[in-house]
Parts: structure tokens; C-alpha cells; sequence
């Protein structure tokens, strides 16, 4: 799945605006509630995507920002899960600022990934969206 907001500028070409955030998460309710928060209230382009396999793929559209899950439960075993998605990003792009939501956020799996480059991980509990507003506006400004 996989959704981008567009309007049409005065050329007549479909442009995005705002800033260009993927949310790869594989609960799809988790994906259209980020979605509704953070296009309705920041005017940012969304893309979602249930794998990092489907994030990878459209890398080539240079988001400014990425929102990972780091569990990706999908039903093929083979899938890459958050670590490995988020290794894979980096490796395209450095630079590029990932932050991981969890269910599970020890100090083992909060250092691995950051060690791989996160820029921040935030705990899935009833206020992580507002949490995740929050480090979104500040990374993006």
C-alpha cells in the first residue's frame, strides 16, 4: 500500500508539498491514523508502506524523513524487519533521519539501533503520535 498526497500546481502538473515523510509499519490502522495526524495538522506528503522491502523501492523519492516500525510482522518470514530496513536506509543514504516506534524499547534494542544510525526511538503507547509530531517538527524544522 502505498499513498502520497498531491495537488495540482499552476503549471498543471501534480506536485507534492510539504515535506516528504515515509511511515513503514504493518498495521495498517497504525498507518492511516499517522497519516491523518501528520498530513491534517503539518501539511506533510505522506507515503506509507507495510514493508521496509516497499520503502527501499521507492527510495529514489528522496524523503526527508523516515517513520520505522521495528517490528514488521508480516507473513512472509523472508521480510526484513525494522533493524534490517533501517540498515538498508543508511546504506542509501546516510543522512537521512529514521525514527524507530516500538513495542519494545530496552536499552538493548533502543542501543543496537541507534548504533545503526536511528535518529530517535520512541515507545508505541497511547501518546506516541503526539510524541512522534513533536521529533518530526523538530528534525524537519
Amino acid at each position: 500500500m502505498a499513498r502520497r498526497t498531491l495537488f495540482p500546481a499552476k503549471s498543471g502538473k501534480m506536485e507534492k508539498y510539504g515535506k516528504l515523510i515515509f511511515i513503514v509499519d504493518d498495521d495498517k490502522i497504525i498507518l492511516h491514523l499517522m497519516e491523518y495526524v501528520l498530513q491534517g495538522k503539518n501539511g506533510y506528503s505522506i507515503k506509507s508502506f507495510l514493508s521496509g522491502e516497499e520503502c527501499l523501492q521507492n527510495i529514489h523519492l528522496n524523503p526527508d524523513l523516515v517513520v520505522l516500525d521495528y517490528i514488521l510482522n508480516t507473513s512472509d518470514k523472508q521480510a526484513m524487519d525494522g533493524l534490517e530496513t533501517l540498515i538498508k536506509l543508511k546504506e542509501k543514504n546516510r543522512d537521512l533521519p529514521v525514527i524507530i516506534l516500538s513495542g519494545y524499547t530496552d536499552d538493548q534494542t533502543r542501543g543496537e539501533m541507534m548504533k545503526n544510525g536511528a535518529t530517535k526511538v520512541l515507545r508505541k503507547d497511547d501518546w506516541f503520535v503526539d510524541r512522534l509530531e513533536e521529533h518530526i517538527a523538530s528534525e524537519l524544522g
